[in-house]
């Protein structure tokens, strides 16, 4: 591709992001080169390296770096993971936390403060509970023994965190009831080993998170994808890049209505599918600013409450000016079928 502007691209490995990692889809215009290392990995690289072009970022710590000045991305509306988080939050059955209320004054632990799995589940914690995340006392590192140090970039306002011991892990502590609580955006090892003492705080979570979705239509963003401030400027390879997004999302949702083969390793995915789009509408998994002003406010919101961010940013201020009135609705859908 002659003249073509070279982008390099990382991001996270998913079945709406598959066909630009498999180069069924490119961004028109440039010659990429798409990545997909550990998010983690993946992350750290872009916030403290940013010689990534386009990246996939955790969306907490994207708002609260934006707030300080210290993001070399602007965000685009486009939402590669999200996740409800009622079910991040575990509990040391002996401890005796019977309903969130009564994670007051108790020592819970998170892998890092600003993730936005932990964001989002404090968010429900203050917003339905009324449990404010300055009244927990706050224990972060490891969260499995095979997990590696987290990265502590920030110290929230007047709320207790320490570090754990670098030798010690958050599940360990939790099972011997040196943390009473944790918030993990994977199941730590002692749930997934069926500790006697461990569980969950909402058992039925997934009746949880639905009503919390009727309530307030927000479906919590994990990560955005992000330009290269100095990139950003360019509204050509901004809409490029929301539409490359955007069909390839279509491609994803094309193969999971498929009758001919099953796309996912589940038995019954068109169930799922039915079930997800009577309560949340068709396209259940929007891109653009308007399709998802309540979910994008929340974070904006919960970040600043929870002694992140200095103040509540405003959405302009998150995305690049140019995708501000960026509309999937006016993508052309990808000219080859989905298989």
């Amino acid at each position: 591709m002659v003249g073509a502007m070279k982008l390099l691209v990382g991001l996270g490995r998913y079945d709406r992001t598959a066909a630009l990692l498999e180069g069924r889809l490119g961004i028109p215009g440039a010659d990429v080169t798409f990545i997909s290392p550990p998010l983690e990995q993946l992350f750290a690289r872009a916030f403290d390296k940013g010689d990534l072009d386009v990246a996939e970022l955790s969306f907490s710590n994207y708002v609260y770096l934006t707030s300080e000045k210290k993001c070399n991305y602007v965000a685009l509306p486009i939402f590669p993971s999200r996740t409800f988080r009622h079910s991040a939050i575990y509990v040391n059955s002996h401890a005796g936390i019977q309903s969130p209320r009564e994670l007051i004054g108790r020592v819970v632990g998170v892998r890092e403060f600003s993730m936005t799995a932990a964001l989002m589940a404090r968010g429900v914690l203050e917003d339905d509970f009324g449990v404010k995340a300055s009244s927990i006392r706050w224990r972060y590192g490891r969260a499995d023994p095979d997990d590696a140090l987290p990265i502590a970039r920030m110290q929230p306002r007047d709320t207790e965190l320490e570090r754990i011991p670098d030798a010690e892990n958050l599940s360990d502590q939790l099972v011997a009831g040196k943390i009473d609580a944790l918030i993990a955006y994977t199941p730590p090892k002692c749930f997934r080993e069926r500790a006697s003492n461990v569980r969950r705080l909402f058992p039925d979570h997934v009746s949880a998170e639905r009503d919390y979705y009727a309530r307030t239509g927000v479906f919590p963003i994990m990560h955005v994808i992000a330009v290269r401030r100095d990139l950003a400027v360019d509204a050509k390879l901004c809409s490029a890049v929301c539409d490359a997004f955007e069909q390839a999302k279509r491609l994803a949702f094309a193969a999971l209505e498929a009758y001919a083969a099953l796309s996912v390793s589940l038995p019954w995915p068109f169930d799922s599918l039915r079930e997800a789009r009577a309560l949340m509408g068709k396209d259940y998994w929007p891109y653009g600013v308007e399709k998802n002003r309540a979910a994008i406010e929340a974070v904006a919101r919960y970040s600043h409450a929870q002694g992140l961010a200095r103040r509540v940013l405003a959405i302009p201020e998150m995305f690049a000016e140019s995708s501000l009135d960026w509309s999937p609705d006016r993508v052309p859908d990808p000219s080859f079928s989905a298989h």
